[in-house]
């Protein structure tokens, strides 16, 4: 019985943990400096399409070294509960110069 729950959860792990995911873009030599910008990205229809434009570009300024992370935060996570119901989700796109 413990080891069947024992699956379980660790199946509902997995699913949950899926989810998180990072995406890790560095521009030129990387940042240089521990500025750090930051926009939340919203979609519908469970990602599919985008409803803002974030510019990763004019967030970089005229920065030429710089990463670009995208990102499911926790606090994306907390909101996507809210908003999932609808098919609304959010990410957040991190650039650091």
């Amino acid at each position: 019985m413990i080891r069947k729950i024992a699956v379980v959860l660790c199946l509902l792990v997995f699913v949950f943990v899926t989810g998180c995911m990072t995406h890790v873009h560095t521009i030129g030599a990387g940042p240089k400096g521990s500025t750090v910008v930051e926009q939340r990205q919203w979609y519908v229809l469970w990602g599919l399409v985008p409803i803002n434009n974030v510019n990763t570009k004019a967030m970089a300024a005229e920065a030429t070294d710089y990463e670009i992370m995208t990102q499911q935060s926790a606090l994306d996570f907390i909101i996507n509960i809210f908003t999932g119901w609808v098919t609304v989700y959010s990410r957040t796109v991190t650039v650091t110069k």
